[in-house]
């Protein structure tokens, strides 16, 4: 069972907690964070892109010329595609990219993206992330002590105070336990849990 430093937001330690294994330390299956990652960018994706085809331009109900003895080419319609304003030929419609992943394949390729990071050393785990007010500058300081870049914040419950002073920040996003995601454990270089959060993740996703 590996073992981690629980910090307080002023990085002194203040208790070492043991890690479940069997959700942070399994092996790492890449191919199972491929498909997880499409699956997520591919449930995003509006899929509204939509053109018009030749029957549904308005318009280009008549010959435009006699078919003989004008000189010039043969024409059905004004809206064919190869005339301007005409329609798309295999253009976009509107359609549903998601796909089916199993549960289980999710929950493994959650295990596999939060065991890189303790491999990695960029897990942080904090006591609690209680701010007084609402103020960047708080969450600022904390990236500075910690000498932190990229992170991604997870938290058990409610915590107005934190996901509105880092609302503004790039660099930081704050989810609660239920948004944890391979994605954005994978976007961010550092991954920071409250202790509670730690605890509630490991009741889900242990075996």
């Amino acid at each position: 069972m590996p073992e981690i430093k629980v910090y307080d937001i002023e990085k002194n330690p203040v208790d070492t907690v043991g890690l479940d294994s069997s959700v942070f330390d399994v092996p790492l299956r890449e191919h199972l964070l491929h498909y997880v990652v499409n699956w997520q960018l591919a449930r995003r994706r509006a899929g509204t892109a939509s053109t018009k085809t030749r029957g549904e331009v308005s318009g280009g109900g008549k010959k435009p010329w006699k078919q003989k003895h004008t000189g010039r080419a043969r024409q059905g319609s004004i809206r064919a595609p190869h005339w301007k304003g005409g329609g798309i030929v295999f253009g976009p419609k509107p359609r549903d990219w998601s796909f089916d992943l199993p549960k289980r394949v999710r929950r493994e390729a959650l295990r596999c993206a939060l065991s890189l990071k303790v491999r990695g050393e960029n897990l942080v785990v904090l006591k609690d992330f209680d701010l007084p007010m609402i103020k960047t500058k708080q969450v600022m300081g904390f990236l500075k002590t910690f000498g932190l870049g990229k992170t991604l914040v997870i938290i058990n419950g409610d915590n107005e105070n934190l996901i509105k002073s880092a609302r503004n920040l790039k660099e930081v996003k704050v989810l609660k336990t239920e948004g944890l995601n391979v994605y954005d454990i994978l976007r961010f270089k550092t991954l920071t849990m409250t202790r509670s959060a730690l605890s509630k993740v490991e009741e889900v996703l242990g075996r």
